[in-house]
């Protein structure tokens, strides 16, 4: 049975562009997979704590050495972490603010990038311990910003999907949402028809 991951970060949750993008591929994938199993998790609506001391010093240290508040922060890693472990696809709805991603989204990058468990040092560099997967980003942007060094999101969650070992990354993006009601109707319709053309391409994994 294929799981799929569903990571949603919006601040206007289900009104939400990237939320709408995202939840339009979710659907085609349960139609495909009506065994499949889907788990979502909304950051926005359950923000993570940022990483502090507390959970790095948790991870540094033996399980039975580990403080109460270390416990907790070491636990809260790994229920995320097996999350999309135990996903074989991963979406990600991805707003933009304020040029980047979404704080909430970037904390649980912060947990689930653990040395040792997501990804490990060698004497080659780093190496993704998060093989086999496939990642689908839809993105909502209210400027025009593909192409030019103001998005910095493609290759920062490329990168980082990369590190943790998820190199097979596609990505939709709908752009110029606040440039007027003509330019967003245009930009969605056009999203939405790269979702359907995709969905058409799905495996009976992916």
């Amino acid at each position: 049975m294929a799981t799929l991951l569903h990571l949603k970060s919006s601040i206007f949750g289900e009104n939400g562009q990237s939320s709408g993008l995202s939840n339009t591929f979710v659907e085609d994938w349960r139609a495909q997979h009506p065994d499949g199993n889907v788990v979502v998790r909304d950051l926005a609506a359950a923000p993570l704590p940022h990483l502090d001391a507390v959970a790095v010093g948790g991870f540094m240290t033996a399980m039975d050495d580990r403080s109460a508040e270390q416990a907790v922060a070491v636990a809260r890693s790994d229920e995320l972490i097996a999350e999309i472990s135990g996903a074989e696809v991963i979406v990600i709805a991805l707003p933009m603010y304020n040029f980047g991603i979404p704080s909430t989204l970037k904390a649980w990058i912060d947990h689930i990038a653990r040395a040792g468990v997501t990804f490990r040092y060698t004497e080659n560099g780093p190496e993704g311990l998060l093989t086999g997967k496939k990642a689908y980003v839809f993105a909502a942007r209210g400027g025009l910003y593909a192409g030019t060094s103001n998005d910095t999101q493609t290759p920062y969650i490329e990168n980082v999907l990369g590190f943790v070992g998820i190199n097979d990354v596609t990505i939709i993006a709908a752009e110029g949402l606040n440039m007027g009601d003509e330019a967003k109707a245009a930009s969605l319709s056009t999203a939405h028809g790269q979702i359907t053309a995709l969905s058409g391409t799905l495996s009976a994994v992916a």
